[in-house]
């Protein structure tokens, strides 16, 4: 599988990169700064320089041409306002869904997060950030895509365990981003995962059992 993944150099998605190479899959990943393709390529990953705040749809499209899947899992960061909360993690996420479908990549999976099935009111950034999530959520499933949402839990830097709990209704609890990683590359071999919103926490199921229980 040929996969490009937006937001390349972040946490969830080195880690990702490096078990979708392992599997044998060829990772793009699309980065902002030039500076972080040296360790892209330390993983195996080749590196693309595009910033999706800066450039036009178009040319994301030719970034991702010849892809099976995309990933969006990039993200405004801690620190930021609300104002990089809409550009990156709701529009950026938009216009990579554009740019999948111009350039004609018919899988997309995307790292929303837990809240974003009820996101509150408020100015604060946190709100902000969950009305983003929870609008390119809206855009992802009204598109034509074969898309997956995966809403992990609140995220940490333990080691994985390989497994999690896997489920279409919303759970908060706490997840490593190993395994959380681990699930979207269950996720994106997984056929039958197309049109469904996945929600990962911590679990004692093998990932793999807990995701084929989800999809039943």
């Amino acid at each position: 599988m040929d996969v490009a993944i937006a937001g390349a150099h972040g946490q969830v998605a080195r880690r990702l990169a490096r078990l979708l190479i392992e599997r044998g899959d060829r990772v793009r990943g699309l980065i902002r700064n030039p500076a972080h393709a040296e360790d892209l390529r330390a993983d195996g990953t080749e590196p693309v320089v595009c910033d999706l705040e800066a450039v036009e749809a178009a040319e994301v499209g030719a970034a991702i041409s010849g892809a099976d899947a995309v990933v969006f899992a990039a993200g405004a960061g801690p620190g930021s306002g609300s104002e990089r909360k809409l550009t990156v993690d709701r529009d950026g996420a938009v216009k990579l869904l554009e740019a999948a479908r111009a350039a004609g990549v018919p899988r997309y999976v995307i790292v929303s997060s837990v809240g974003a099935d009820s996101p509150p009111e408020g100015d604060d950034v946190f709100s902000v950030y969950l009305r983003a999530k929870a609008e390119a959520d809206a855009a992802v499933v009204s598109s034509d895509r074969e898309w997956t949402i995966v809403r992990p839990g609140m995220l940490n830097d333990d080691a994985g365990t390989g497994r999690a709990r896997v489920q279409t209704e919303p759970i908060r609890d706490h997840v490593t981003r190993d395994d959380v990683a681990a699930v979207l590359a269950a996720v994106l071999h997984e056929p039958r995962s197309v049109g469904m919103t996945l929600y990962v926490v911590g679990g004692g199921q093998r990932i793999e059992e807990a995701l084929a229980e989800a999809i039943a």
